[in-house]
């Protein structure tokens, strides 16, 4: 393990992070046009990144690269130094990583790989044996450490998190075909007719030799995509290097369309849930904001319902996601439906299979998503026809939107 000065106190740091979070998130549409997709709310009070972080907590892993740049200020702010996650120590830290040259020459990253590789020298501060890449945008609780732990114990050059998932799904991902003993000997980047329904988390372990190695042959090709599925993991394996996959049997989820962030948030409402938020040891830990308690009028309808504290619902709330902030006003209706922050939803108006984005006020007797008004069994709801609302919208009074609208 190497040592090294850094805010001139000697340090010892085996593996640092480096979290993917600047991406523009364009299949949530609305959703996404005012910040980046990390920071969109999820189970009505945590942002999606605050996952991956909440992981690195629990793992004992307390340096981290942030690597933002689509619309950071509201994932930046939200960050902040750490604090929430425990990450603000001064022998680690969370460090925000935007795009930059040291040229006049600006430069976004072009891909997973080039974003990495434009923070070579924050990696170098460190020195690391090992470096975890990870996505800010997925769902899950995982033990980076057992992760770590099994990358050494395979002698491996890289090591990948994988999934089983659904033959239907597979061709979303990167897929990989695996021996006996976890080696990895094949691998296609969102391939057309998969060879297996073994799926890449975008969960990564290098050594770091290895990593860098990689990287700057990656950066000089005229054709490379400079893309980690695309691009580098191929080359490894072309060169024989040694890469193994880590199996993992938890929840996850990819969060990046409307029906997969709809889907996981209705997992929350499923009885029995099928993803717990919290446990003693390993709890998803969210930037707290001290909220009036949360208030339910005397004509208040709630079935099946997360509410948040700091919201008021006087109208009907079925099968649904109510983030702090929030008012349903009376005689309004809400069904399968996702709340974000500061929304005010006014008498009469109808919500069903709907995402409504913070900060936005649906007028009295709209109807969002009209042609879904059934008030589904949530073990039993398809990923069909959910309407979007953007952040800071303003539906008129008496305005009807049919069922898949996106609003911006």
């Amino acid at each position: 393990m190497n040592r090294i000065k850094a805010k001139g106190i000697d340090v010892m740091k085996e593996c640092i992070a480096m979290i993917l979070a600047g991406g523009q998130g364009s299949r949530l549409g609305a959703l996404t046009q005012k910040a980046a997709k990390p920071a969109i709310t999820f189970g009505a009070k945590y942002k999606i990144i605050d996952f991956v972080l909440s992981n690195l907590a629990n793992s004992a892993i307390d340096t981290v690269g942030i690597l933002t740049q689509y619309k950071p200020y509201e994932l930046s702010t939200h960050i902040g130094n750490g604090v929430t996650w425990s990450l603000n120590n001064i022998n680690g830290g969370v460090y925000i990583l935007p795009p930059y040259t040291a040229d006049k020459k600006s430069e976004w990253y072009r891909g997973t790989a080039n974003a990495v590789y434009q923070n070579l020298d924050f990696i170098e501060r460190f020195d690391p044996r090992y470096v975890l890449i990870l996505s800010g945008d997925h769902i899950y609780k995982m033990d980076y450490d057992a992760m770590l732990s099994y990358h050494k114990a395979k002698k491996a050059d890289a090591t990948i998190a994988v999934i089983n998932v659904d033959i239907s799904e597979a061709s979303r991902f990167g897929i990989m075909s695996v021996e006996s003993g976890g080696k990895i000997s094949d691998f296609e980047e969102k391939p057309e007719n998969p060879k297996s329904t073994l799926a890449s988390m975008g969960v990564y372990i290098f050594n770091y030799d290895v990593l860098k190695k990689y990287l700057a042959e990656d950066e000089i090709s005229k054709t490379s995509q400079n893309d980690f599925g695309k691009n580098i993991i191929p080359k490894m394996l072309t060169d024989g290097s040694s890469l193994f996959a880590y199996r993992f049997d938890g929840y996850w989820r990819d969060v990046g369309t409307v029906q997969s962030l709809w889907q996981a948030n209705m997992d929350l409402l499923k009885n029995p849930p099928l993803f717990n938020l919290s446990s003693r040891e390993t709890g998803v830990i969210c930037k707290s904001v001290p909220q009036k308690p949360f208030y339910a009028g005397k004509n208040a309808k709630i079935l099946n319902s997360i509410i948040s504290e700091g919201s008021t619902v006087c109208g009907e709330v079925n099968n649904s996601l109510i983030s702090d902030g929030v008012v349903v006003s009376e005689n309004a209706e809400i069904n399968n439906s996702i709340i974000m922050q500061n929304v005010k939803i006014k008498d009469g108006a109808v919500i069903n299979k709907a995402i409504i984005g913070n900060n936005t006020v649906i007028g009295k007797n709209a109807a969002i998503g009209v042609a879904e008004g059934s008030k589904e069994n949530v073990n039993d709801m398809c990923v069909d026809n959910i309407s979007v609302v953007g952040f800071d919208a303003v539906v008129s009074d008496n305005k009807k939107y049919a069922s898949n609208s996106m609003i911006y």
